[in-house]
C-alpha cells in the first residue's frame, strides 16, 4: 500500500516538475501598451495561470501596462476602466507612460484596439529593442504595416502581429487535415461590420483574411471584389492557380468558419475556438480562441523566433488593400504587386 502511495507521489512529481521548474526560472517580464481590449486580459490570464497541459505558456509574468484608449471611440475609454481593476488583481502595475512600460519589460504586446495608434507605439517598442506582438487589427493602412516592420528590421527587434483566429485549433487545423489533404481552395465567411475610422476590412474582418491565410497560405497574386449593402465576396487567385473567397456578412445569421477543399475531400472548418470537426463533428475540448495565440506569443517571447513570416503579413495586408482598390475601380481585378508597390513608394517619401 506504502509502495503504492509513493509510486503515485513520484508520478506526480514527473508530471509537474517541468512546470515548476519553468515557474522556478527567471520569468520573461511582459509589458502591455494599451488594454482597452479584453485580450490584453485574456491573455495576461493565460500567462499567469497557465492550463496544466500546455507547457508552452509556462514562464511569462505581465508586470506593467499602459491603459492607451482613443478619445474618439468612447468605448475603449470605458473598457480601460472595465480591465483596469481585472489587471491589478492579477499583480500587474498600471503606469502612465509607455516609456514606463518599456523601463519594467523584457517584451510588449500591443494590445489597443485602435489601429490608427499602433505605429507610433510600435516605434518607441522597437527602438527600445522589445520583441513586439501587436494585437488586431495590426494598423489602419498598408503603409503602416510595411513601415513597421521596416522599422523592426532596422533595429533587429522581432515584430509579428495576427488576430486570434489565425490559431483557432480548427482553423489552422485545416491546412493538413486528413478528410481535406492538400488544400485547392477556400471559402471562409464572417462578420463584417464597417466603421468610419478604419478601412473597409481593417477593423473586424481581418479575422475572417487570417482564417483564409491560415488555411490557403500566401501566394495570391489577383484579387476581385463584389459589393452590396449587406454582404462581401471577395475572390483571390493564387500564383499556383488555387482561389480563395471570404463573404463578409452583416445581414442574417454571422457565423465565422470555412468551407476547405482538398485533394481528398471537401470539409468544414469547424467553430471559432475548438478543434477541427472529424467526420462533420467537433471534438470535445476546452475553448481554445484566446489560448492559440497566447501559445505562439509565449513561444516568440521565450525564443525571439517569429511564428508568422513579415511578407505573410504583409501580403495578407496587402490583399485586403486590393480588395479596397477593387471597389474604387467598380469590381476589377486588382494585382497585389501593383498595390505593394505603390505603398512601398509612398512609406518611402515618407522620410523625405
Amino acid at each position: 500500500m506504502q509502495m503504492k502511495l509513493v509510486t503515485r507521489v513520484l508520478l506526480v512529481v514527473l508530471v509537474l516538475c517541468p512546470a515548476m521548474l519553468a515557474q522556478a526560472d527567471d520569468p520573461v517580464k511582459v509589458g502591455i501598451l494599451g488594454f482597452d481590449s479584453y485580450q490584453a486580459l485574456a491573455f495576461t490570464s493565460l500567462f499567469h495561470k497557465p492550463p496544466a497541459d500546455n507547457t508552452d505558456l509556462v514562464g511569462l509574468r505581465v508586470v506593467a501596462g499602459w491603459a492607451g484608449g482613443s478619445k474618439d471611440l468612447p468605448k475603449t475609454l470605458e473598457d480601460i476602466e472595465r480591465w483596469r481593476p481585472r489587471l491589478i488583481d492579477q499583480g500587474v502595475k498600471i503606469v502612465d507612460s509607455i516609456d514606463e512600460v518599456l523601463q519594467q519589460s523584457d517584451v510588449v504586446m500591443i494590445m489597443s484596439l485602435d489601429g490608427r495608434a499602433h505605429f507610433d507605439v510600435a516605434r518607441k517598442a522597437l527602438e527600445a529593442k522589445k520583441p513586439t506582438y501587436i494585437g488586431r487589427p495590426m494598423a489602419a493602412s498598408l503603409d503602416d504595416v510595411i513601415e513597421m516592420f521596416q522599422i523592426a528590421e532596422k533595429n533587429k527587434t522581432p515584430l509579428f502581429s495576427c488576430s486570434q483566429h489565425r490559431y483557432s485549433p480548427g482553423f489552422i487545423g485545416m491546412r493538413n487535415h486528413p478528410e481535406v489533404g492538400k488544400v485547392t481552395g477556400c471559402n471562409v465567411y464572417g462578420g463584417c461590420p464597417l466603421v468610419d475610422h478604419h478601412p473597409d476590412f481593417f477593423w473586424h474582418a481581418v479575422h475572417s483574411f487570417e482564417t483564409l491565410y491560415t488555411i490557403m497560405g500566401p501566394g495570391a497574386v489577383t484579387v476581385t471584389r463584389s459589393s452590396t449593402d449587406d454582404a462581401e465576396l471577395v475572390t483571390g487567385v493564387w500564383k499556383d492557380g488555387r482561389i480563395g473567397t471570404y463573404r463578409g456578412i452583416r445581414k442574417g445569421a454571422i457565423k465565422y468558419s470555412a468551407l476547405v477543399f482538398g485533394d481528398k475531400g471537401v470539409a468544414k472548418a469547424g467553430k471559432y475556438g475548438y478543434p477541427a470537426a472529424v467526420n462533420g463533428v467537433v471534438p470535445q475540448s476546452r475553448y481554445k480562441g484566446y489560448e492559440g495565440v497566447a501559445t505562439e506569443m509565449a513561444k516568440f517571447y521565450k525564443t525571439r523566433k517569429l511564428p508568422i513570416p513579415p511578407s505573410e503579413t504583409i501580403e495578407l495586408w496587402a490583399f485586403m488593400e486590393a480588395a479596397h482598390e477593387s471597389k474604387r475601380r467598380g469590381g476589377q481585378p486588382v494585382s497585389i504587386q501593383e498595390v505593394l508597390t505603390a505603398a512601398k513608394e509612398r512609406v518611402a517619401k515618407r522620410g523625405q
